[in-house]
């Protein structure tokens, strides 16, 4: 399996946008998280979370139907880099889009950490000094609720942490201490 040495510079070849760079960083963090707090193999989980939109700009690139491209141009990318589970659960990410229905734990986490960490990036910037240390739970849980705060978030998606047997206050609280501990990576 590919290593974090070995994504990063994936990820420097085939990503340019920085903020782009940043929310991988993010979930990232949230999917090591969550395979701590669940038991999981936190280098997999870790290492898919990091190269979830390692395609995005390049699946951009096809047109107005770019979308469908998202997570299967991934594959093609990773593959031999990455097991299978970890290539389904790229795809999944976006299963709107890709028709790869997510089925597996690593599947739905993926697709809750890539939501939240959104919204919990969104909620540091609208503090006073832009800072995740500002963030509070309470904040994430009245923005959730809030349907015009950043309106591209998938609260739906977000609620799939249920299925790993968390609820939404305790996903939150594991997903916003997980975004401290990069908060200088991300700038925030």
């Amino acid at each position: 399996m590919l290593t974090r040495d070995g994504a990063l510079e994936l990820i420097d070849q085939y990503v340019k946008n920085e903020r782009l760079k940043k929310h991988m960083l993010a979930v990232e963090a949230i999917m090591q998280a969550l395979a701590r707090k669940l038991g999981r193999n936190e280098k997999l989980w870790r290492i898919v979370g990091l190269l979830h939109d390692i395609d995005y700009e390049l699946a951009h690139k096809k047109g107005k139907n770019w979308m469908k491209y998202h997570g299967v141009l991934a594959k093609k990318i990773l593959k031999d880099k990455l097991p299978d589970e970890a290539l389904h659960a790229i795809k999944a990410h976006n299963f709107e889009n890709t028709g790869v229905n997510p089925k597996s734990d690593l599947d739905y986490a993926l697709i809750a950490s890539d939501s939240i960490s959104g919204l919990i990036v969104a909620c540091a910037l609208v503090m006073p000094n832009k800072r995740l240390e500002e963030v509070k739970i309470e904040t994430i849980a009245r923005k959730f609720k809030s349907k015009d705060f950043c309106r591209g978030v998938k609260r739906e998606h977000i609620a799939y942490c249920e299925k790993l047997g968390l609820k939404l206050g305790e996903f939150f609280e594991l997903s916003l201490n997980a975004l401290k501990e990069v908060a200088s990576d991300l700038g925030l």
